[in-house]
């Protein structure tokens, strides 16, 4: 079995929401930073800056916006370049194993 093309807007989909996905982990990881920061204060005593706090809660929302964007914007082209070269040089083979394995309940 050959994979020759790939639905150019499925991939774009896909990578869409899988880097949304990693985008929503990395802003909650950014957000968890910036509050840390938030907790600390200055040298002087001083309270941290109010939009540094918004700026770190922000990142929860942005983050997996910017990412599935770029994402499906990436997944858009590498499908397209997927087509376009499978086309020249083949696709990816698939060998595929008939036997059932262990679990399987077909």
């Amino acid at each position: 079995m050959v994979l020759r093309s790939v639905g150019v807007l499925s991939v774009a989909k896909l990578m869409g929401a899988l880097y949304a996905l990693m985008g929503l982990i990395f802003g909650a990881i950014f957000a968890l930073m910036a509050m840390a920061g938030v907790a600390m204060h200055g040298p002087d005593g001083a309270p941290a800056e109010v939009p540094g706090a918004i700026f770190g809660v922000g990142a929860i929302i942005l983050f997996p916006i910017m990412y599935g964007i770029c994402g499906f914007i990436g997944g858009l082209i590498m499908g397209a370049l997927y087509n376009l070269v499978a086309g020249m040089v083949g696709g990816i083979q698939f060998n595929f194993d008939s036997r059932p394995q262990s679990g399987d309940y077909m």
